[in-house]
């Protein structure tokens, strides 16, 4: 996660741990980009991209550090982040790497070129006074990697207009770059449609916000949309009480109130989890035309947060390729984006990566970073399950089971009430879905006791998330198999497919098996901390729990060949 990271660890004089974050840089050049806070222009495997600021970067891996390692806090380590840029040589005047519009962030961390060897050795002196044998940074190694922040808790902060999340990388790239897109169309009366695409964890809801709370503040009109009405109720509910209920209101939208807006009656719509747009609207979806073209036609800018593997109904059509037909269908210019860093799962991409390998989603052999720091647990009795995530609950309210649509909703009707949706005689295994409870289902006190699905939890996270998979998803014959025969009537997710199964078998599968796969990959990256996990199907718990002994195996065997490389030993790993 942290690029070109060198720290040199030494205590002061009155024994605390001082680390040095140094970033090193390559670059023997770089330009200054106005209008966009923090950030350059420099040359980057042959082509000249927009990246952050060296001291902006090392500034931000240094929070990050602060913010979610756990030694930091505990032993009282101080971080100071500098750069140093060992290839640079600075303009005798109007030097880009130190101009003024990098003040605030050459201030936070000191940026040195070449031929500044006597300066950083100067900055260096300034905390460290004696060698402590590597201390720091074995605590700083050592220590556990506490939980991304929850967006839901941070909401009223960042509405209120403080920064609550820290952008790294890509995200700090593209929310200057939205920005300044933004500005530019405001200002010259232009219309853009912005495309920014990223998986599970990569920030797209963080920036989302920050968006909306940054273009609020201009005295914009801006709205954050999303088509599920889960996230829209849990962000009011925490904003209650702060603010009035119109503000709120006009702040958080539905996909489907823009049938009847005229063209850029909006200023900016920012549109979370673009991938669930649905074409008409409206409960019976007899309304308007088509959520995307009415979206872009609403606002001067549009803006879509799309992960094309996170569509999970056979209406979902905010694809990437749609959004950006109907762009051009309307004579509107187009921007992709693409965000790669990781927030969720304790930072880790190999998570994701290993999870899209296991679920035969992608093909993956990228699986560094996935720690067991992250709790991934298979469990042989949902019993055991359900008692782990109600302990863990009780921690903050942070934790939930959630399931595979694949139980019939009995107790919607009232006269049966008393009765349960999900269960599992085997195991005297009794819950009921929460969805006649509430529309806050995830942080509501009482909603560890009922069972959420995909339809309540995405674009939401927890500490921990139990997910039941039902018989939908198995594993047969060496490989994952899907049925979506085995869904619930009363699941509107596949709504279609029985008939296309008909016309087109083929196909059916094809579409059927992408979005029941997609539904159990956002459901088991829904955990900050960790997931847990039952399956009905035996043989498909057996494969998770052999995939995760293989990955074990890779992690020690990787382990000792590195501890041999670094000893200069040679031994036969077979």
């Amino acid at each position: 996660m942290f690029k070109a990271l060198s720290t040199d660890d030494i205590p002061d004089e009155e024994d605390k741990e001082n680390v040095i974050i140094v970033e090193l840089k390559q670059w023997n050049e770089l330009e200054q980009v106005e209008d966009e806070d923090g950030i350059v222009k420099t040359v980057l495997n042959r082509s000249k991209i927009k990246t952050a600021h060296p001291s902006y970067q090392a500034w931000s891996y240094a929070s990050l550090i602060e913010d979610y390692n756990d030694s930091v806090e505990k032993k009282s380590i101080k971080l100071h982040p500098c750069a140093y840029l060992h290839n640079y040589i600075r303009k005798e005047e109007n030097d880009p790497l130190e101009s003024e519009v990098y003040k605030n962030w050459i201030h936070k961390s000191p940026a040195y070129a070449k031929g500044d060897v006597i300066k950083l050795r100067e900055f260096i002196c300034k905390y460290v006074k004696k060698p402590d044998q590597g201390k720091g940074i074995y605590y700083i190694e050592g220590g556990k990697i506490r939980p991304s922040k929850s967006l839901q808790d941070a909401l009223k902060v960042m509405i209120d207009g403080n920064e609550e999340f820290v952008m790294i990388d890509d995200q700090k790239v593209a929310f200057e770059s939205i920005m300044r897109t933004v500005r530019d169309c405001i200002k010259n009366e232009k219309k853009k449609t912005i495309i920014i695409e990223g998986g599970p964890g990569t920030g797209k809801s963080v920036l989302a916000v920050n968006l909306l709370v940054k273009i609020c503040n201009m005295n914009l009109n801006c709205q954050y949309v999303t088509k599920n009405a889960a996230p829209r109720n849990v962000y009011c509910q925490k904003l209650k009480g702060n603010y009035t209920q119109k503000y709120i209101n006009n702040l958080f939208k539905g996909s489907g109130v823009y049938t009847d807006t005229t063209e850029n009656e909006i200023d900016v719509l920012v549109v979370d989890e673009a991938h669930r747009l649905n074409a008409k609207s409206g409960m019976f979806k007899n309304i308007g035309e088509n959520q995307i073209k009415e979206i872009i036609n609403t606002a001067k800018v549009s803006i879509f947060f799309v992960d094309n593997n996170q569509r999970v109904t056979m209406d979902d059509i905010g694809s990437l390729e749609e959004i950006e037909n109907h762009a051009k269908v309307l004579d509107v210019k187009t921007r992709k984006l693409k965000l790669t860093s990781q927030f969720r799962c304790n930072g880790s991409d190999g998570y994701v990566a290993w999870l899209d390998d296991v679920l035969e989603i992608s093909e993956s052999g990228n699986f560094d970073g996935f720690e067991f720091d992250f709790d991934f647990k298979v469990f042989d009795d949902p019993n055991d399950m359900r008692q782990a995530i109600e302990e863990k609950n009780k921690i903050n309210n942070k934790s939930r089971l959630v399931a595979g649509y694949c139980y019939e909703w009995i107790t919607k009707k009232k006269e049966n009430y008393n009765k349960y949706d999900i269960e599992f005689p085997d195991y005297d295994f009794k819950m009921k879905w929460n969805l006649s409870n509430s529309s806050t289902w995830a942080i509501d006190a009482e909603s560890v006791n009922e069972c959420g699905c995909i339809h309540t939890c995405q674009g939401l996270e927890f500490d921990y998330v139990g997910v039941i998979i039902g018989q939908d998803l198995r594993f047969e014959n060496g490989k994952i198999t899907t049925d979506f025969f085995k869904r619930a009537r009363t699941d509107k997710s596949l709504n279609g497919v029985k008939k296309l199964y008909k016309e087109d078998r083929e196909k059916a599968l094809k579409v059927s098996d992408e979005l029941i796969k997609n539904t159990y990959r956002i459901l088991m990256t829904r955990g900050l901390k960790g997931c847990y996990l039952w399956c009905e199907d035996k043989s498909l718990a057996n494969y998770f729990k052999e995939r995760l002994n293989s990955f074990s195996r890779q992690i020690g065997i990787k382990e000792i060949e590195e501890n041999v490389v670094e000893s200069g030993k040679i031994v036969d790993l077979k």
